[in-house]
């Protein structure tokens, strides 16, 4: 028996093997769809550390110069 899981857009719980769901992690198409659209309109994001501003620095990099 497979654990349950559940689609990350509705929230629908995916019961039976894999394989019986085509879009898995995904419900339908439409969820996997909407899914996209979120990251492509960023909604969501992958965390990342801001660069300094090079106009920060007084002086050259060591090993530079």
């Amino acid at each position: 028996m497979s654990e349950a899981v559940r689609c990350p857009v509705c929230g629908q719980r995916l019961k039976g093997e894999r394989t019986a769901w085509p879009q898995f992690p995904f419900c339908s198409r439409r969820c996997k769809l909407i899914d996209l659209g979120r990251w492509l309109g960023e909604d969501y994001g992958l965390p990342r550390e801001e660069l300094p501003d090079p106009d920060e620095f007084d002086e050259e990099p060591p090993g530079r110069g």
